[in-house]
């Protein structure tokens, strides 16, 4: 009995466009859905980051005037050190404050010319305070503060980061779904381009299951060959792009991080699993229509 190799030889010849099709499509799908997986990543990094980064702080604005503001400092820190769940508070200096603005508004910042308002940043405990209620104490003793416990600011970054990995993860099932459309595509021209071959191989005595399966081994090599050149291309991608310190950009920091870098050896492994039953499939709807 011919062996598997050679009849997969046969039927699907070592060169020619289904096969350079498979191998290219492969190993585009396979480049696209690294920098896919790795948004993905980043995105689910961001989330995670921006809600600790903010979580359990906040900050209290006074707006007054230049001659009340040492005043009205003062309440507010006074009225902040005695509220169940404050375990900090602190004045931002004024170089703070020009750090914080320096990315709108520029460097050297002529901070005296400018009438801001007096911020005080917060650590608050686990359980946290009464927010309504320092609210409610704080107009009454400090008119000019406000309390902000950056949930307005918290909760539109995360969400948009967890949208963000949706559309990553959406983008992965797009991709699969594409590549193994067009293996199917060219399994199926492959195919019927050898429907000769498959007929005199059934003379012989070869079982469609046994032909199929030697037909699907070849293509299954094509994908997991472009696929790995493909998640090999995007890592190196990867790996030369800029990091962008100190920015909450979702650029920032794009890719893989410490043993994250294993997650893209999956992508040659599910292209080769797609392919075999993409083909698969295809090759028995082929072979059921070559009499």
């Amino acid at each position: 009995m011919v062996s598997a190799r050679a009849i997969s030889d046969l039927v699907v010849p070592g060169s020619g466009q289904s096969n350079w099709l498979i191998t290219l499509s492969a190993a585009a799908m396979g480049f696209l859905a690294v920098f896919a997986l790795a948004l993905s990543v980043t995105s689910a990094n961001l989330a995670r980051g921006w809600s600790a980064s903010l979580a359990q702080t906040a900050t209290v604005r006074i707006s007054a005037a230049a001659d009340e503001m040492e005043a009205q400092t003062a309440i507010v820190l006074d009225v902040l050190r005695t509220t169940p769940g404050i375990a900090e508070a602190r004045v931002m200096v004024a170089e703070d404050q020009a750090a914080l603005l320096e990315a709108w508004l520029g460097p050297d910042l002529p901070l005296d010319a400018l009438p801001l308002p007096r911020l005080i940043e917060l650590r608050e405990t686990e359980e946290g305070p009464d927010r309504q209620g320092l609210r409610l104490r704080l107009s009454a003793e400090a008119p000019g503060a406000v309390y902000d416990d950056h949930t307005r600011w918290r909760r539109p970054l995360v969400q948009a980061a967890a949208r963000m990995r949706a559309f990553s993860v959406f983008s992965l099932v797009l991709i699969g779904a594409v590549m193994s459309a067009i293996i199917a595509l060219a399994a199926s021209a492959s195919l019927a381009s050898n429907g000769q071959v498959i007929k005199v191989l059934r003379l012989v005595g070869a079982k469609d299951r046994f032909i199929a399966r030697a037909f699907v081994r070849r293509i299954s090599r094509r994908a997991a060959l472009g696929a790995s050149v493909g998640t090999l291309a995007a890592c190196l991608a990867l790996l030369t792009m800029p990091e962008l310190q100190g920015t909450a950009h979702l650029l920032a920091g794009i890719g893989f991080q410490g043993v994250g870098w294993v997650l893209p050896l999956v992508i040659p492994v599910l292209t080769t699993a797609l392919a075999w039953v993409a083909s698969m499939a295809t090759a028995f709807h082929v072979l059921r229509g070559v009499t």
